[in-house]
């Protein structure tokens, strides 16, 4: 069923230029070949129901309302050698480290932006600024960024490239479980006879690294308590929330459910109230403290900033971690490197203009039809042009918000992103994919092995975002020879 299978002028995770499958990926090819047609579609039809039996689920906004959908999987893994994965570990560490130094640095004394290296107004003007409400608040271990989800990809020649920095809610860590948990259960065969890092004992990773994070006035007798704060059932990520919270053993709040009394974060129990020392918030900072920031919240907690800026409770992640990865501060991350930490980055950054820049903008604005354009402040793949497939007309919308708001913007060569197979309606195709990587910081910085794979299931698309058709593979990290039990 490979045989028809086109690489093109993309890097292939699977096939090489010769059309012969890469050293890692041998077995895997070889055992495809002995499954039988109406096999492949019986098993990626089981592995999709087992999604929908099992509610995982995530809600796509539109102009028409909201729709509940379960994200769609392909069963074609990533596989990525444990040599090649050891440089992706590094990597991610240096760039974490980087990044909490300048959160750190912007909060305090602002060196970084004195030394020249970071235009004061990118910071001041970032909307997701709040050094009126956390400037100068230190806070345990010094550490701003507890999970981090960092999107990766692999430019024409298969070399990794930082596309983007999630340091404020990311999402999707459920879905690595899950997509493991689908593929031992439907393609058992896969597993029997290759050494692939287990799942296993990333949770207890996790937990570890929340509680870590005790407060400076925490009540030393007792173990601290943990919760993870949800704005509720509504929200797109609720499932993720649901399952991160149980698989922790943490209770999961809504903001109703707490209460501060004397800058003290109490949780309501039928027992009466219960201390609560570390808030894994799920909620955007403007909603977590009707007092603080938006008056009209109600999914906060009254009362919750002054308990934070008085060290009697943790929030995580950090207050106005936006400030470090939003769209226009990524083209600084590799001087924040060389600058905190002296090294060279492992993994390079995509090569991006500032559009607040006039002469970068004249070039932009002369070559939208090779760029991709992307709004500094969204996310999912919302407000976004992908120049060589964009018609005329949405090329001219660009041009006209560029124009009218060119700090908003940012632009990106439009880079080879590479392929993989995905088997979808009875046939395989390459689809672009990207991979997310979760980078756990406690009193030790922790790399999940393998991440969130993301593919874009509609032919030829770039888009990977599961709200715009975008599905997920299960990431294998597969040892050099990999041939015991997994």
């Amino acid at each position: 069923m490979l045989t028809n299978y086109k690489v093109g002028e993309f890097f292939d995770e699977m096939i090489g230029k010769s059309g012969e499958p890469r050293n890692h990926y041998q077995w895997f090819y070889q055992l495809v070949h002995q499954f039988s047609e109406q096999e492949l579609k019986e098993k990626h039809e089981t592995a999709q129901l087992s999604f929908l039996r099992q509610g995982i689920t995530f809600t796509v906004y539109n102009h028409t309302g909201s729709t509940e959908r379960t994200m769609p999987f392909d069963f074609v893994p990533i596989i990525i050698p444990d040599t090649k994965w050891e440089k992706v570990k590094k990597g991610m560490k240096q760039r974490m480290s980087a990044l909490n130094h300048f959160l750190s640095d912007v909060y305090h004394d602002q060196n970084i932006v004195k030394d020249g290296i970071v235009p004061a107004e990118l910071i001041e003007q970032n909307p997701y600024y709040y050094h009126k409400q956390v400037g100068g608040v230190d806070i345990p271990l010094d550490n701003h960024i507890f999970l981090a989800g960092i999107d990766l990809i692999k430019d024409e020649n298969g070399d990794y490239r930082v596309l983007e920095d999630n340091l404020r809610n990311p999402s999707g860590m459920s879905y690595v479980f899950q997509n493991r948990y689908v593929m031992r259960q439907v393609y058992p065969e896969l597993f029997f006879q290759h050494s692939i890092e287990t799942l296993e004992q990333q949770f207890s990773e996790l937990h570890q690294a929340v509680i870590s994070h005790v407060p400076k006035n925490a009540n030393p007798s007792k173990p601290p308590a943990a919760v993870l704060l949800t704005p509720g059932m509504y929200n797109s990520a609720y499932y993720d929330h649901v399952f991160l919270a149980q698989q922790m053993g943490i209770e999961l709040v809504e903001g109703r459910d707490l209460i501060v009394k004397d800058d003290i974060v109490y949780m309501k129990t039928i027992r009466g109230l219960k201390r609560v020392d570390i808030i894994y918030r799920r909620i955007d900072d403007d909603f977590l403290d009707p007092e603080a920031f938006r008056p009209d919240s109600a999914l906060g907690v009254s009362g919750l900033l002054n308990a934070y800026r008085k060290g009697n409770v943790s929030i995580l992640n950090g207050i106005g971690n936006g400030v470090a990865d939003d769209k226009a501060m990524y083209a600084y991350v590799p001087d924040m490197i060389r600058y905190y930490l002296d090294e060279e980055p492992i993994i390079p950054n995509v090569e991006t203009y500032f559009l607040r820049d006039p002469e970068q903008m004249e070039y932009v604005l002369e070559h939208l039809d090779k760029l991709v354009v992307k709004n500094v402040g969204a996310s999912g793949g919302y407000d976004m042009l992908i120049g060589p497939h964009a018609e005329e007309s949405e090329r001219e919308l660009f041009r006209k918000k560029i124009i009218e708001s060119p700090s908003q913007y940012i632009a990106q060569p439009t880079i080879k992103l590479s392929r993989a197979p995905a088997y979808q309606d009875g046939k395989f195709y390459p689809c672009h994919v990207d991979l997310r990587v979760f980078v756990m910081n406690g009193e030790t910085t922790h790399v999940m092995p393998g991440g969130l794979s993301r593919v874009a299931l509609k032919e030829g698309s770039l888009v990977v975002n599961s709200s715009q058709g975008g599905g997920g593979k299960d990431t294998w990290i597969l040892a050099e020879g990999g041939q015991a039990n997994a």
